[in-house]
């Protein structure tokens, strides 16, 4: 099914969701990288509460939940870091939340979700493992689903990363974001491309889970048969279908990179930055250290999308 125009979200959805999210999720700054050279600024959601961007999406979704259906919980599918946010956002709306994460979830990203009050369940290593038995939650529980990505209300709170960006940086010339199952992806492209359509927005995805890139070579979402990365955070199988529509109309290009350059970008934003980012968030910087993006016409702005890896992965990823 292919998503109109009509249902892609709007420069007014977005700013309704920075009013929603106002006094709630960190607005997080631009930072200088002039170790990556030329005029490049980060935007480091690591700093966000819940340690990435995804509170903005869950708690504008959960926000527009009736109070009964708040009173019923919340269920929400995730390698981690969705599930640490909807348990965030249901901790601070008062709502019960479950969360479905895979058997080879971190030990940061399970605590992280357990120190915030959710109930715990393990579901296989997909995400098909991990949509199936929310469902079957939703069903039996009365609890409901909030996507990881795909959704309107998500790809909106995601976009107010991107709408942040346009405001603190008025002449943004590049955008970089992570590509997952595209919430984010889509979310800011949207809020970047709508106030300035000039700018370019590229996709960086893993190199072992070209989702975005194998949906854009056949013009619609492709399942893959696997998935592999350090990028825990990046490997849905499938490109969302509403998240690829707003790819369709507002990325520029996607790139791809491999697991030793975020390592070796991972190592760059501590030793540099003073910043921790976990393999997902390091792959814009990676990109651009692998020389795969030409950084012109202006600023550029690199969004580090998370931060959640405990010291045993960190010391484990860094050598």
């Amino acid at each position: 099914m292919t998503a109109t125009a009509s249902e892609l979200v709007s420069a007014g959805d977005i700013d309704a969701a920075a009013r929603t999210l106002a006094g709630v999720a960190v607005r997080t700054p631009l930072l200088p990288a002039a170790f990556l050279g030329g005029d490049v600024w980060l935007k480091p959601e690591m700093l966000q509460r819940g340690g990435a961007f995804k509170l903005r999406g869950a708690y504008n979704f959960v926000r527009h939940l009736a109070p009964e259906q708040r009173a019923r919980g919340v269920v929400a599918p995730s390698s981690g870091n969705h599930a640490q946010a909807v348990a965030l956002a249901a901790q601070m709306l008062g709502a019960p939340a479950i969360v479905v994460m895979p058997t080879t979830v971190t030990a940061a990203k399970r605590a992280g979700a357990e120190r915030l009050g959710a109930r715990v369940e393990l579901a296989g290593t997909t995400t098909a493992d991990r949509m199936e038995r929310a469902l079957e939650i939703a069903r039996d529980e009365g609890a409901t689903l909030v996507p990881p990505y795909d959704d309107p209300l998500i790809i909106a709170g995601q976009g107010t990363v991107g709408l942040e960006i346009v405001q603190d940086l008025p002449d943004v010339a590049n955008v970089l974001v992570p590509v997952g199952g595209g919430g984010l992806s889509a979310g800011v492209a949207a809020a970047v491309k709508l106030h300035r359509p000039m700018a370019r927005v590229i996709g960086v995805e893993p190199s072992g889970a070209p989702k975005l890139t194998r949906a854009r070579a056949a013009g619609r979402p492709i399942k893959l048969d696997r998935t592999a990365s350090i990028a825990d955070g990046l490997l849905a199988v499938e490109i969302g279908h509403l998240t690829f529509a707003h790819h369709q109309r507002f990325i520029d290009d996607v790139v791809l990179v491999d697991d030793a350059a975020m390592r070796r970008a991972m190592r760059l934003l501590l030793d540099r930055a003073k910043l921790v980012a976990e393999p997902s968030g390091s792959i814009t910087v990676a990109a651009v250290m692998d020389r795969l993006v030409t950084l012109t016409g202006g600023p550029s702005v690199l969004v580090l999308s998370g931060g959640n890896i405990e010291w045993e992965g960190l010391s484990t990823a860094l050598g």
